[in-house]
């Protein structure tokens, strides 16, 4: 991101802000780059870790956290006004993301909901002033009326998929969690790659009220409770 030097003293607590989500600032003068303000990074925070970074100055605003990404090339998350800066995925992240939309996508075809895949921004009006943005790895949406003129989203999706990663392990698994209860998500799949098993979660009426594990150690395959008939083999999720 470039920021003319006026711009930047004039705002520089919220540029700050972006700073510290892990956006790099190119600080111009007179057309010209004067200066480069980067994040911070501990000497232990190395590798996916260190992308997945989310910033410790106050509440972010939905209005600026629109202008972080308008003008990024990064992809950022806004959960509870904290901004996330989301992580490059690996190999078996994608893996995973691959085969259950291929499933995903089959299974939907001629149906009147939709899979997609990340990156495709959610938008929950959890409040008025509360607004969060997310890019889940699959959602299934059956409100295609929520897309505005622009194909922005702005509703909730019945089905929700996240694939963990070592950086976003306690998000997906806590933090998203609540936020998907709260906002009239019906089903929550939890992937994790690493243990090879996919947890899915029924939610209503801003409760779990049914949770079920499936693994591949045990050669299963995982059943949505939603969408009737909607399964995926763990053993090539998993391969």
């Amino acid at each position: 991101m470039r920021v003319p030097s006026t711009k930047m003293q004039n705002s520089f607590g919220k540029y700050l802000t972006y700073v510290e989500a892990g956006e790099q600032i190119i600080v111009t003068k007179s057309g010209k780059d004067a200066a480069k303000i980067m994040p911070c990074y501990s000497a232990d925070s190395v590798g996916e870790e260190q992308s997945d970074y989310k910033s410790s100055s106050g509440w972010v605003t939905y209005e600026a956290f629109l202008e972080l990404t308008e003008d990024s090339e990064k992809r950022f998350e806004l959960i509870d006004g904290v901004i996330y800066n989301l992580a490059s995925p690996s190999y078996k992240h994608q893996h995973a993301v691959g085969e259950l939309f291929g499933t995903f996508y089959n299974w939907f075809k001629g149906k009147t909901c939709t899979p997609l895949t990340s990156p495709f921004d959610i938008t929950f009006m959890k409040e008025q002033t509360n607004i969060c943005v997310v890019q889940p790895d699959i959602v299934v949406i059956c409100d295609k009326y929520n897309l505005d003129e622009m194909d922005n989203y702005k509703g909730t999706p019945t089905l929700v998929v996240e694939v963990l990663s070592p950086s976003t392990r306690s998000k997906d698994m806590l933090t998203k969690l609540e936020l998907y209860k709260q906002c009239g998500v019906k089903e929550y799949w939890i992937v994790d790659p690493i243990n090879e098993h996919i947890l899915v979660y029924s939610l209503k009426d801003n409760e779990i009220v049914n949770n079920k594990t499936y693994s591949k150690s045990a050669r299963q395959a995982v059943y949505s409770d939603v969408f009737e008939g909607l399964s995926a083999d763990l053993l090539e999720v998993f391969a």
